[in-house]
């Protein structure tokens, strides 16, 4: 049956190491299922329903990205861009959490009629590269703030300072700091599932310490699957129209599209799945899966849903087929009957993922020429702009914005496409208007 569906004997593999790659893939991005739900709960929302919201859309769209695809990648609600939906769209700018997954249901559905007009991919190839590499780099800094933040390590006490150290000999943040070097360790010696396994280590020493609560456990929920009615098709229409609303659905739209198409190209470069010419063959099958992901993980109740760099870690152990996909997207399915084990876990448990995940992100920094002042400003800026200003819309719209002006009046005006005039004129508008909330 494998066979017949997947092809393994033409991709050179068998099902044994398919199976195995596919639950190394689910071991290195199974944090998400702690991560997600508690950033989420911090907009509001209920935090078991979005733990099976998590687990469900993951196994949705990684079994299309199998079935449909046959390619050896994993999706499921992204980093930084539930950081986008959370600490932006909803704290700062004061939407409901039922407006911003509503933002996010209708980035689904553009998804898919982009992905069938094949656009996303044209879209792509206008974008200027050095920009493209910051925004993965100044997303991997905000996401290391907020675990920072939310362990107590950094705090904001009083207006003497902007930001400044908290106790981090006790409580969550000293437990966050000890997280941090076991995990690190655990990465360093490329233990599988090194990031998981540090969440459940740092967890456990959370509870002589206090910090990891076991009276929040509730036995009763094991093989249960967590209701969904708090998070489900909890959709809010009301704003769609407003210029700062289409703001925000443009970022979503932005920061999804290249981290996709960037994890998909780098993964299966490093896969030896790109043609002659560098393309992906089944580029739109993988973009289709990502778009049903985001559409179905809206519909379920959480954000955007993406493909995971993380896939590169089922690939390394010589995944080259959909099973591994499949076998990643069976486990997340699993994964919904024991929720109460992910549900106890502190935040500052969680936190040094967080701050690790973070560093993942800052590889592409070396891709950016640093002596051409005309790319290394805006992506600086672009990445400086989204930690300190807790806000990855803005860190974008200062990157676009100040590499076209730069670019045209250093006379290098013709190397900026046509798209990304487009795209800083949009940005201007929406600080002109206060849809980006300048000065808030």
């Amino acid at each position: 049956m494998f066979e017949k569906l997947f092809k393994l004997k033409e991709h050179n593999t068998n099902a044994r190491t398919e199976i195995i790659a596919g639950i190394t893939t689910f071991m290195t991005m199974a944090y998400i299922l702690v991560v997600n739900p508690f950033m989420l709960g911090d907009a509001g929302m209920d935090v078991p329903g979005v733990f099976a919201a998590t687990a469900l859309s993951a196994a949705i769209a990684t079994l299309v990205m199998a079935l449909v695809a046959n390619l050896p990648f994993a999706l499921a609600p992204g980093m930084g861009l539930n950081a986008f939906f959370v600490y932006t769209v909803v704290i700062k700018l004061g939407y409901t959490w039922q407006m911003a997954l509503t933002a996010v249901f209708l980035e689904g559905i553009i998804f898919l009629v982009l992905t069938f007009l094949n656009v996303r991919e044209a879209i792509l190839n206008c974008i200027p590269k050095p920009i493209k590499h910051a925004i993965s780099v100044g997303i991997g800094l905000f996401i290391a703030f907020i675990g920072f933040v939310n362990a107590g390590i950094i705090v904001h006490k009083d207006y003497s300072t902007i930001i400044e150290m908290g106790d981090i000999l006790h409580g969550a943040a000293l437990l966050a700091i000890i997280g941090v070097v076991i995990t690190g360790i655990l990465v360093a010696r490329k233990v599988k599932g090194g990031l998981l396994l540090g969440i459940f280590i740092t967890a456990l020493i959370g509870i002589p310490m206090g910090v990891t609560d076991l009276s929040s456990f509730d036995s009763s929920g094991m093989f249960k699957i967590p209701s969904m009615s708090e998070v489900f098709l909890k959709f809010d229409f009301s704003e769609i129209f407003t210029l700062k609303f289409l703001t925000v659905l443009f970022t979503f739209l932005f920061v999804d599209m290249f981290d996709t198409v960037g994890t998909l190209i780098g993964v299966s470069d490093k896969a030896g799945l790109l043609n002659d010419k560098g393309e992906l063959p089944n580029a739109k099958s993988a973009l289709f899966a990502d778009a049903v992901g985001t559409t179905a993980g809206a519909i379920l109740g959480t954000s955007t849903v993406t493909t995971y760099v993380e896939s590169a870690s089922g690939v390394a152990e010589g995944g080259r087929t959909g099973l591994t996909a499949f076998t990643t997207g069976i486990f997340f399915l699993l994964a919904l009957f024991i929720s109460p084990i992910f549900l106890v876990i502190p935040s500052a448990a969680t936190a040094p993922v967080l701050i690790i995940v973070g560093m993942f992100m800052m590889s592409p920094i070396v891709k950016i020429d640093w002596n051409d002042y005309t790319e290394s400003l805006p992506s600086f800026l672009t990445i400086i702009i989204m930690p300190l200003a807790y806000s990855i819309s803005h860190g974008i719209a200062f990157g676009v914005i100040s590499y076209t002006a730069i670019k045209l009046t250093s006379g290098k005006g013709k190397e900026v496409s046509i798209l990304t005039y487009i795209l800083a004129i949009v940005f201007v508008i929406g600080f002109a208007t206060g849809a980006l909330h300048v000065g808030e």
